[in-house]
């Protein structure tokens, strides 16, 4: 029996805190967004995604908002449409960051999750040492990894001081 395509982003966020804005980049149809709405009452929290039909489909299942808490917008991981420090919280389902932007994005101290519903999805070998070594070099450092349900989950720091400087 396979566990719901969500259990690592739920057991992800329970090393998230209490972020007061939220950002899921490449939502999709915004299932993950909305749950990380009901995880976080009082964040502010924003699905982007590259897809045009996808934003529209998201923005009709947040229903009434009167608060304005959920929105979604276009963009994409390598030009996110938001200003420099804006999040406290990043998070990506199925997906792999553009590290630079993601650190750009997020304020220092602020923590980016990657959660992968299903074994084939997480990164391995070759290309996992590439997104850690990525992740290092825009001033993230790894918290927890660890996997949950049929998938994983990956929690990373951004370091206080902000972006490391590029090494050659």
């Amino acid at each position: 029996m396979s566990t719901p395509a969500l259990t690592p982003l739920a057991a992800a966020v329970l090393e998230a805190g209490d972020p007061e804005r939220v950002l899921e980049v490449e939502c999709g149809d915004g299932e993950a967004t909305l749950f990380l709405a009901r995880e976080f009452p009082r964040a502010r929290v924003r699905g982007v995604d590259r897809s045009e039909q996808a934003i529209r489909a998201a923005t009709a299942r947040v229903g009434l908002d009167p608060e304005g808490r959920v929105a979604f917008k276009r963009g994409s991981p390598r030009s996110l449409p938001f200003p420099d420090d804006q999040f406290d919280l990043v998070v990506l389902v199925d997906a792999a960051p553009a590290a630079m932007e993601t650190a750009r994005v997020l304020r220092p101290g602020g923590l980016l999750l990657i959660a992968y519903t299903s074994p084939a999805g997480a990164p391995g070998g070759f290309r996992a040492w590439l997104l850690r070594r990525s992740l290092a070099r825009s001033g993230f450092e790894p918290v927890r990894t660890e996997t949950a349900g049929d998938g994983s989950f990956a929690v990373a720091l951004l370091r206080g001081e902000g972006l490391a400087s590029p090494s050659l």
